[in-house]
């Protein structure tokens, strides 16, 4: 893919992407050496430029999460795919692209073709509406201004827990913050939990964080108000390393109560995103962020949660992951442990209660519990769900209670296609969350995130 194919300048573009490219080596045995190596010669190859400029355009595209986005940009290479969204490929030429890819000699070509059809055809009507090429170079170049940096697989500084994930790894991560984190051998840890954190759950994440720190773990968390907020601040205030992961652009803190705990970790931690500059965090972004929590940590320790709270969901993920998963007890009559307590009852949680006992899971060997962790998943996937399908919680963040959406922006918003919207927007409107009006959609209520 040339820029000239997306209508760019293409020394605007090659200045905008090496203002958000470290000079740093690649990761061997990636797959990916040939698109960068340690020189920062080597960013302004074309080819290079292409491919961090695609990543960085994807990123935007697709919605965090979306198994077809990256499984085009894995097989085809970020910048081959975007030729194809740039080019409007048909479904068929998609298919015998894809099919030339494949590498798997299991599945023969007939059998892949027929079953990536329907999956295509779909995510092309999610994607070609948000294709811009202003709107990507804009968020380069607001990255660029703001010192953020983007991260794409095979990068030396790039999370390799992120690679567990498969098709549902992120494009490219942009952040901020200090290298040495990214490039630290510590093992890392996910200290989360409820928004509505009690004292107690404070104190014990105060102890934890502080403790987990003096024994060399990386905090990794959502930087959310209560668990996860006190996870960050007792990390950085034992000198420790933490790394905080949003549900929108790095650009935009939130929630804005936190601007100055971010803007300290921005400085001696890491703040990262797979969505770019300029995106807003959605209740479908915080889900799928908690993927990215917990593919980047050996463990994930749950030490405050509701019956129904956020931070199951991260814990979900973690199961699935093979990931050694960790519950603190609480108050048998606080029904701010309750989720706490139904992970250690029925989801084969370890009860964990200090620092120390939180550092030994993990020394699991992750490989020998995988297939117990996703059968785990299978029974947290109803833990903590809430009456509303994935894709009605997209359509809801796309609405306003205030000023009406034609169904078209809704899907461009929402990252999904019209036949999906409009199916979704008529089952919302039988349960009263939506209203069709003479101008547009209206949401009945703003989701809570």
């Amino acid at each position: 893919m040339s820029m000239t194919d997306f209508k760019l300048d293409r020394l605007r573009v090659a200045a905008a992407t090496r203002a958000v490219r470290p000079p740093r080596p690649r990761r061997s045995g990636t797959g990916s050496e040939n698109v960068g190596d340690s020189s920062a010669v080597a960013e302004r190859d074309p080819e290079v430029e292409a491919e961090v400029f695609a990543r960085a355009t994807w990123s935007g595209i697709a919605e965090p999460g979306d198994s077809v986005a990256g499984m085009v940009t894995q097989m085809l290479g970020a910048s081959r795919a975007l030729t194809g969204l740039i080019e409007r490929w048909s479904t068929r030429r998609w298919i015998v692209e894809l099919v030339d890819g494949a590498t798997d000699p299991v599945e023969e070509g007939s059998q892949l073709a027929l079953r990536l059809g329907p999956q295509i055809s779909e995510a092309l009507k999610r994607w070609l509406p948000r294709i811009s090429s202003d709107t990507a170079l804009r968020s380069l170049e607001q990255a660029a201004r703001i010192g953020a940096r983007l991260l794409i697989p095979g990068d030396a500084l790039w999370p390799a827990g992120l690679d567990d994930l498969a098709m549902n790894a992120p494009i490219a991560l942009w952040w901020r913050g200090s290298d040495d984190v990214w490039a630290s051998n510590n093992p890392s840890i996910a200290l989360v939990g409820a928004r509505a954190a009690t004292g107690y759950g404070e104190h014990v994440t105060m102890e934890a964080s502080a403790g987990l720190v003096d024994r060399g773990f990386t905090i990794v968390s959502g930087a959310a108000y209560g668990i996860d907020g006190m996870a960050h601040r007792a990390a950085l205030a034992s000198k420790g390393r933490t790394v905080a992961f949003l549900a929108g652009g790095v650009d935009r803190f939130y929630p804005s109560g936190h601007d100055a705990l971010l803007s300290r970790i921005a400085q001696v931690g890491v703040v990262a995103s797979e969505l770019p500059c300029g995106t807003a965090p959605t209740k479908w972004r915080f889900l799928q962020r908690n993927r990215l929590i917990a593919a980047a940590s050996a463990a994930t320790v749950v030490l405050e949660a509701g019956f129904r709270s956020g931070s199951l969901n991260t814990a979900n993920h973690a199961a699935s992951l093979g990931r050694p998963l960790g519950a603190v007890p609480g108050p048998v009559t606080s029904a701010a442990s309750a989720g706490c307590h139904r992970l250690l009852r029925d989801y084969d949680a370890v009860c964990v209660t200090n620092a120390a006992q939180m550092a030994e899971i993990v020394t699991f060997d992750p490989a020998s519990s995988a297939d117990e962790g996703r059968g785990a998943a299978g029974r947290l996937a109803a833990v903590g769900a809430a009456d509303l399908s994935s894709d009605q919680v997209r359509i809801l963040d796309a609405l306003s209670t205030r000023s009406s959406r034609t169904v078209e922006d809704v899907a461009r918003r929402a990252g999904m296609s019209v036949g999906q919207v409009c199916s979704g927007l008529g089952t919302l409107e039988l349960d009263d969350r939506a209203r069709n009006t003479d101008t547009g959609w209206l949401a009945a209520f703003s989701p809570s995130t």
